[in-house]
């Protein structure tokens, strides 16, 4: 219906009046304009419709049609929908609505869904996507600004971004009680590359960590590697007694805790690494992007498994 488009707020607002008030002269004083002002309104109504939407009541005063009182009831919901929307609006400005989406590395998945549910509660209205990737996948899409803001260990070179460290992530070297590594005080370089390594896929931060600290330390000495891909199933073949592997100490405190898994003492153990929140140095954050950061800087360290307990 090309009659929608004409509709004013304006036209709406002077049935309002009238029905509301009963004549067109106090409706007038209700809304600040003449009686001819409140009639015109009206009357250029009934055109765009083509059918009356007030009459005469018994009493003498004005009254809705039918029609009108369907005209009165969209102006009705016109009123809640756009007060709804400028407090949504208002909202998104103060950084208490909008929406975000999260990336965050595998390794993160152990703590992201915790931080994520507490965002939620504390900002309802901020819808807070969370997508879980390997460093690679994850730096793409910050790339392409499929992602807002980004969790994960050493920042990219590439894109530019700004980081703030948001905690301490240690990594380990695991294995199963039973592996010979695991009695051993300390564990000598030969010795931990003389077992089969399993690792993450090519692209992931923590292969990318392992292959240095081993190259570093066998100063060279080739190793055999087999790729699993995710941090369960690397969990699950260690558990298997299939070899052992370079982890998040984040990723396995509840198998270090019940004994399932070992953390071998070797040279350089545990790696200190860092935990980054970053986003495109380049891009601006919007209210709810703010929001987000700095609650994820305030209280990111809450969330980080903890081996006590």
């Amino acid at each position: 219906m090309s009659e929608i488009h004409s509709i004013t707020l304006r036209q709406l607002r002077a049935v309002q009046a009238v029905s509301e008030t009963g004549s067109i002269t106090a409706a007038a004083r209700a809304l600040g304009l003449t009686p001819p002002a409140v009639h015109t309104q009206v009357r250029s109504l009934e055109a765009i419709l083509g059918c009356p939407v007030m009459e005469r009541s018994e009493k003498g005063g004005m009254a809705l049609t039918a029609e009108g009182r369907l005209i009165l009831q969209a102006q009705h919901s016109i009123e809640v929908n756009l007060k709804s929307c400028l407090n949504r609006i208002e909202a998104m400005k103060k950084g208490l609505a909008g929406q975000v989406v999260l990336g965050v590395v595998s390794t993160g998945k152990y703590f992201a869904p915790a931080l994520v549910a507490g965002l939620k509660k504390s900002f309802a209205d901020i819808d807070v996507q969370l997508r879980i990737g390997n460093r690679g996948e994850i730096v793409k899409a910050l790339n392409e600004r499929s992602i807002d803001i980004a969790i994960m260990g050493r920042p990219p070179r590439f894109p530019a971004v700004r980081s703030v460290n948001i905690g301490v992530h240690p990594m380990i070297m695991i294995a199963a009680p039973a592996n010979r590594l695991a009695q051993m005080d300390f564990v000598a370089p030969d010795d931990l590359l003389d077992e089969v390594i399993i690792s993450r896929e090519r692209g992931s931060g923590t292969r990318i960590l392992m292959i240095r600290y081993l190259d570093r330390i066998g100063e060279g000495r080739p190793y055999e590697v087999v790729t699993m891909g995710s941090n369960e199933t690397i969990k699950q073949a260690v558990m298997a007694g299939l070899g052992i592997a370079m982890i998040s100490q984040h990723t396995v405190t509840e198998e270090l805790k019940a004994g399932r898994l070992v953390a071998i003492r070797s040279a350089e153990l545990p790696i200190e690494r860092q935990w980054y929140v970053l986003h495109l140095r380049e891009a601006e954050l919007s209210p709810a992007m703010r929001t987000v950061w700095d609650f994820i800087n305030a209280n990111a360290r809450g969330y980080f498994p903890s081996m006590d307990g």
